[in-house]
């Protein structure tokens, strides 16, 4: 048996895995150590899968097809699972910034897809960067805190409270 034929993974590449794989590493390791939701795993699963349908689609293009279609269908798809992650408790919802990031992290995957995968390690950063950046000038500046920015604490025991009730 040749070892060689099992690394062969085509159409995918093992770099653009990889990237998929750090991105998503990247963005879901300032979630994960903050305490929110979409964390390392999830993160990575969602670059990853959105490289992998992107990629597969573009291999069986033919003149009847069209694989720009499957980018529309993915950020459908993603916008289901980010609806998922977003809850309304007490009149206020919660979790909008955790769905904002499931649907960014797949427009990281389609830039992986499309094969810039040194463009979608930048935007990763830029991810982090926007994530951790505000939370700072929120801490920084009251002002940021109240109306649609306040941080509210009170869902938890609401939700606890629905659920003994």
């Amino acid at each position: 048996m040749d070892w060689q034929q099992l690394l062969i993974i085509e159409p995918y590449s093992w770099a653009a895995i990889g990237t998929a794989l750090l991105c998503g590493s990247l963005v879901g390791l300032e979630r994960q150590m903050r305490g929110k939701p979409v964390g390392i795993r999830t993160s990575s699963l969602i670059t990853l899968g959105t490289y992998l349908f992107i990629v597969g689609a573009s291999s069986v293009m033919t003149d009847a097809t069209d694989p720009s279609r499957i980018i529309g269908q993915v950020i459908t798809g993603i916008g289901f699972l980010g609806a998922g992650v977003m809850l309304a408790r007490d009149g206020v919802v919660v979790g909008v910034t955790s769905a904002a990031t499931i649907w960014v992290l797949a427009s990281v995957g389609v830039a992986i897809g499309l094969g810039y995968l040194d463009v979608a390690i930048k935007l990763a950063v830029v991810v982090v960067g926007v994530l951790f950046g505000v939370d700072l000038l929120e801490d920084y500046f009251q002002s940021l805190t109240r109306g649609v920015h306040k941080k509210y604490t009170g869902w938890k025991t609401s939700f606890r409270r629905d659920k003994q009730g």
